[in-house]
């Protein structure tokens, strides 16, 4: 009998709890601006590539253009809170980043001129479906937002909530220009703790251009069908990250087809070759030491022969420790953390302005 009455109080309790959507209403992000992509993509919105336009590119390589690192929603709303409901494909996260750079939502609200982040949308272990309050109680008036999507996972739908009463409208994007940066896991952000925190969506933040996340974990390998690719993006730079992924061998094989095919389509755009930073377990583990040392010298070799063949508006950002020197700037060995993040940004950004503003991007 006691047992019997306790289920009916539940329910009555129960009746007043209002789920969380209850006094939202929920618009498809697809009909605010996306930012940070530079083709359409039919198949899935988004989608950084048209995987079956580009059909002759390795399994891998599509698989990850599926992701929507470096994604972001741009748009204003006077409600004072924003919640999101989205799906993703996998319901897992990788060993080495947080649930939300992998399959989250990272809020940034615009304060005063300045981008602050404002909320997170934490994924559910073992779930595809999500919907989460990212931030509340916000001051009266309007406010733009940049919703950054997540890293490393597909998302199959989006839908921002705003108070019932309160309008959402797409913003414009508040960057300009367009820089391709093609490369690695660490362009694609791992393992940054949030995917706002990405370097392209960092320095996109700090310097009001676009910088286009064409990160690819582990495949930024310079396959003649990515550069392929490449060469039909309408871009004002590119950005070469790619150093980490291809062995010496390929690097040598691969980087003079990857910047020629470049630049015959875009005379006069700046490409811009990062050399990258010693692995940390470099430090420790021989064989790592060994094959970053050559992938370098590949790399610097490949852009010395480009230069002496005539290709114009080469550049290449040497490495300088770039996740600093206290060998604290890494998540597993290879990957940096938010502090190596920081400190990529601190070296690549002044260097990468530099030669941008020779070309009017600023």
């Amino acid at each position: 009998m006691e047992h019997r009455n306790l289920i009916a109080v539940l329910c009555m309790i129960s009746a007043f709890i209002l789920p969380i959507n209850a006094e939202l209403k929920y618009v498809d992000a697809s009909r605010l601006t996306l930012i940070g992509k530079v083709m359409p993509t039919p198949e899935n919105v988004y989608h950084r590539v048209d995987t079956v336009k580009y059909n002759d590119m390795p399994f891998q390589v599509k698989r990850l253009f599926t992701h929507s690192a470096g994604l972001v929603v741009s748009f204003k709303t006077n409600s004072p809170t924003v919640a999101a409901r989205w799906t993703t494909k996998g319901k897992g996260v990788m060993g080495n980043v947080t649930p939300i750079c992998d399959r989250g939502l990272d809020l940034y609200m615009n304060d005063g001129g300045k981008w602050i982040p404002v909320g997170a949308g934490t994924p559910s272990a073992g779930k595809a479906e999500q919907e989460r309050v990212i931030t509340k109680n916000l001051k009266p008036g309007v406010h733009r937002f940049l919703l950054y999507l997540p890293l490393f996972e597909e998302v199959r739908s989006l839908e921002i909530g705003v108070d019932e009463g309160s309008f959402i409208e797409a913003e414009p994007s508040p960057f300009r220009h367009t820089v391709l940066m093609y490369g690695s896991s660490i362009l694609h952000g791992a393992c940054a703790s949030r995917s706002g925190l990405a370097y392209p969506a960092r320095m996109s933040r700090n310097t009001g251009i676009n910088f286009v996340n064409y990160g690819l974990s582990g495949n930024g390998k310079m396959e003649a069908a990515v550069a392929d690719m490449l060469k039909d993006i309408d871009a004002d730079a590119f950005i070469l990250d790619c150093m980490p992924n291809p062995s010496p061998e390929e690097i040598t094989e691969r980087t003079q087809y990857l910047v020629n095919t470049i630049r015959k389509y875009h005379q006069g755009t700046p490409i811009i070759m990062i050399e990258t930073y010693m692995r940390e377990n470099g430090y420790s583990d021989q064989a790592v030491h060994d094959r970053c040392t050559r992938q370098g010298e590949a790399f610097v070799k490949q852009y010395e022969l480009l230069k002496k063949q005539g290709i114009k508006d080469l550049y290449l950002i040497r490495d300088n420790h770039a996740i600093g020197t206290d060998h604290e700037g890494s998540v597993d060995g290879t990957h940096p953390n938010d502090l190596g993040f920081d400190r990529m940004v601190e070296q690549y950004q002044p260097q990468i302005m530099r030669i941008l503003k020779k070309y009017g991007i600023k």
